[in-house]
């Protein structure tokens, strides 16, 4: 980007700024001119920091955020701002920039599995190494399914919910050192693979999936999110490439934060169908369905509104004006 040629083209929409945040009075025209100004300013703080960064720009940029940022205006519709702003373009950007990591996690995540699955099917001596002939039954015919029904819904979404949340919360945390976001990846697989090979091999296949795919697709997805976020932040400081490695480590760390605090809003709703959809008296395919719409929904945010926020100049790091006094602080 020529940064001399985008300083000139908006040079006069941050002066504008400039001026209604030094003003002491704003009439209910001018406080709505302020948010909006705000807005596109902090947008194109985004552009210069991710496209052409400048000490220079930045900081007056972040300086005139800051100052913007205090005025009544904008704190009155802060709150339910950064809510939209984070649903719609800081979240999905942030799952639209690092796609290539999750979708590869996943679908490394699905060979490994079926992988594992025919290898188990072929060999059914591991399984009794495993278990024995009475935990097997048991599996089969009673604990398998009546893991979704034995706790009261409400009770159960949020054990579910709690549960998914830490372990994508440890992916995130833990993707700072790679092999144990690796760990954990597999140890999830491995356990879906060896209960698909028994109900498979014991004739309920059917049953198997028609219990894990309402909730699991969705639920899966987002565990696979977390890890190739947390596998691209351990990434973000083996090589950096042209940012130093604590840049690019705390700018791949913030953009974990957003994912983190997003993926426990996916997890809820994958919670909520667990409890209420997969043990529900819906026919199978009924229930099949409801899981495939959760996980093409979830696909249509991130690569309609992700890609869009994306060439918005987001990037699901934190609003820049939110780090202005800091980086004005160091230029």
């Amino acid at each position: 980007m020529d940064l001399d040629a985008y300083v000139l083209a908006h040079h006069a929409e941050w002066q504008r700024l400039e001026d209604l945040s030094r003003k002491r009075r704003l009439d209910g025209r001018e406080s709505d001119e302020l948010v909006e100004r705000y807005q596109r300013v902090a947008t194109h703080l985004s552009v210069v920091r991710t496209t052409a960064p400048d000490a220079t720009v930045v900081a007056y940029l972040s300086s005139v955020l800051s100052r913007a940022r205090n005025r009544s205006g904008v704190t009155r519709g802060g709150t339910w701002h950064g809510v939209r702003t984070f649903v719609v373009e800081r979240f999905p950007a942030a799952l639209y920039r690092l796609r290539w990591w999750w979708l590869a996690t996943a679908a490394a995540n699905a060979v490994v599995t079926a992988v594992m699955m025919w290898w188990l099917l072929d060999h059914p001596n591991v399984e009794q190494s495993l278990l024995s002939s009475r935990d097997v039954d048991q599996l089969v015919n009673h604990r398998f399914s009546g893991y979704y029904s034995q706790y009261a819904a409400s009770h159960f979404a949020a054990e579910v919910w709690i549960n998914n949340v830490w372990v994508t919360a440890l992916c995130l945390a833990l993707g700072v050192l790679g092999l144990p976001v690796l760990y954990l990846l597999f140890t999830n697989i491995a356990n879906l693979a060896i209960i698909g090979s028994i109900m498979t091999r014991h004739g309920h296949a059917a049953q198997f999936w028609g219990l894990i795919l309402p909730h699991g697709l969705l639920e899966l997805t987002a565990v696979f999110v977390a890890g190739g976020v947390g596998l691209r932040l351990f990434w973000s400081w083996v090589e950096p490439g042209d940012l130093t490695r604590a840049d690019s480590f705390a700018r791949e760390g913030r953009t974990a934060g957003t994912v983190a605090l997003g993926v426990a809003g996916v997890l809820a709703v994958s919670g909520c169908i667990e409890a209420f959809v997969t043990p529900s008296p819906l026919p199978t395919w009924a229930r099949i369905a409801i899981g495939v719409l959760a996980e093409a929904t979830f696909l249509t945010y991130v690569f309609v509104l992700g890609r869009q926020a994306v060439h918005r100049g987001h990037t699901g790091d934190l609003d820049p004006s939110l780090l202005g006094d800091r980086v004005a602080a160091r230029a």
